[in-house]
């Protein structure tokens, strides 16, 4: 009744010993199967938790959320690139204008309302993330059917823009090049003032659309100042030339005096032996461009009294070169005068070839100019022997009745006309000539068919004299106003 109360120690003595500490109380095995299984494994120690929060969980997030974000982006970039590289809806070759200070929106929005691509969003982005955003040129580019949004940002960003051109002939004075440069439609701006005699180049200059007619001769200058710089510096030692100016004055002469290539050399030659002897030049060329200055030409021959007149172009009247140049001459005029072939020839003339006659005397010349002088009045007694040939053949078929004249534009006209009889009369002989034409009955003329739609044309009635021939047009014929009589045969 008053016993004791069992303590911890007590209690913990009733236990069975465990000599690990953790494992659970071992059972006597009951038979040599139960002995070699394995023992039961002890539970895990119990975990502990402790509270989270901190700088370290902050960290830990924004790394989770960036790790995210960049994903995102891997997989937008990989969208964007193959949308970007697939092949664009233009279905044919385009050409498209981008105008100056066009942003990359507006450059987008143009692309994208002349067919190239389709998405102008997707072409900025492009842009964006290939850093040619500031790249972009303006211009007129030439797309191909199915060009993608790279290609066509990257044709944009080179400036790869079309090229036009303008060709400039050789001997143009610079008036008429100024006229030439205003008529071309794609050039802009204007040519305030009219640039020296001589100091454009002929060539073929090329450009894109928006170039000033002012960037053209500007060009056009700097380059005939380049070649005239290279020219005199290979020019011979013995010319009688002391600037590369008078070249220019001596090689717009050559040029106006032929236009063949194999020829300049020669007649610079011609021209240098006059200088070096004291002889006038007694150039053509230079009176006309003292009576018209570079305006243009005469339109007409030479007048006597125009060769002895006074202006100070005119090398008939004033000694050595003229104060300027009488064109613009090309490369290989001035070439030629500064390189001239070494022969003693003092004169030459027209050849009826379209070259020149060249000799050493003022007689072999005498002989030349009276050979020109024959081949020139030959030339015309052609042209008018040709034309009273043409007026007596109309009169003898006048007289013969062969071909009726012809009726003249705006004249009532039907089968019954007079001019129609050796058509309708099988026995009349006459041309093989459709003397319908130019007149309302061409059947060339005649608009009424569609040629597109089958069409019923109506039987017309043979000519007089022929098996089956009636008095009047079968049922259903159209009037013989309307349909053009049948042509003739060849006879």
């Amino acid at each position: 009744m008053f016993s004791r109360r069992p303590s911890k120690d007590d209690a913990a003595s009733d236990q069975p010993h465990d000599p690990v500490g953790h494992e659970a109380r071992r059972v006597a095995p009951r038979s040599p199967g139960e002995a070699i299984k394995p023992a039961i494994a002890p539970p895990p120690p119990p975990r502990i938790r402790r509270p989270r929060g901190g700088m370290l969980s902050t960290l830990s997030g924004l790394f989770s959320f960036l790790a995210l974000i960049c994903m995102i982006a891997v997989i937008g970039l990989v969208l964007v690139a193959r949308q970007a590289a697939a092949p664009g809806p233009l279905d044919q070759d385009q050409v498209v204008v981008i105008p100056r200070n066009t942003g990359t929106a507006g450059i987008a929005d143009i692309l994208a309302r002349e067919g190239v691509i389709d998405q102008p969003l997707l072409f900025q982005i492009a842009t964006v993330i290939s850093g040619q955003r500031g790249n972009l040129k303006a211009g007129e580019f030439a797309f191909r059917a199915n060009t993608s949004i790279n290609e066509a940002m990257d044709i944009i960003a080179q400036g790869r823009s079309l090229l036009h051109s303008v060709t400039i002939p050789e001997g143009l004075t610079s008036y008429q090049i100024v006229n030439l440069l205003n008529d071309h439609e794609i050039l802009d701006g204007e040519i305030a003032e009219v640039p020296e005699e001589g100091s454009l180049l002929p060539d073929t200059y090329r450009f894109e659309r928006g170039t000033s007619r002012l960037q053209i001769v500007q060009a056009m200058q700097r380059a005939q100042t380049r070649e005239l710089a290279r020219i005199w510096e290979r020019r011979a030692d013995d010319l009688p030339l002391e600037t590369p100016e008078e070249l220019v004055i001596l090689a717009s002469i050559v040029e106006k005096e032929t236009g063949r290539a194999d020829e300049r050399p020669r007649v610079a030659g011609v021209f240098i032996n006059r200088l070096n002897q004291g002889m006038r030049l007694q150039s053509d060329p230079t009176i006309v461009y003292g009576l018209v200055g570079g305006q243009g030409t005469l339109g007409r021959g030479i007048r006597r009294s125009e060769i002895q007149g006074e202006t100070p172009y005119n090398t008939y009247v004033i000694s050595g070169l003229p104060p300027g140049p009488i064109a613009n001459p090309g490369r290989a005029a001035m070439e030629a005068v500064a390189n001239p072939s070494r022969t003693d020839e003092l004169f030459f003339v027209a050849d009826g070839t379209g070259g020149h006659t060249f000799s050493r005397t003022y007689d072999q010349h005498r002989r030349a100019v009276t050979r020109w002088r024959e081949i020139e009045s030959e030339r015309r007694e052609q042209r008018e022997q040709q034309i009273d040939r043409i007026d007596e053949a109309e009169e003898v078929l006048d007289q013969q009745g062969n071909l009726e004249p012809l009726p003249r534009p705006g004249r009532a006209t039907s089968v019954d006309d007079p001019a129609f009889a050796n058509v309708r009369d099988p026995g009349r002989v006459g041309l093989s000539v459709d003397v319908s034409e130019g007149t309302p009955l061409d059947p060339l003329a005649f608009t009424g068919f569609d040629l597109n739609a089958p069409q019923t044309v109506p039987d017309l009635p043979p000519p007089p004299g022929e098996e089956g021939a009636t008095g009047g047009a079968p049922p259903g014929a159209a009037p013989a106003g309307i349909l053009p009589p049948p042509r003739p045969a060849t006879l």
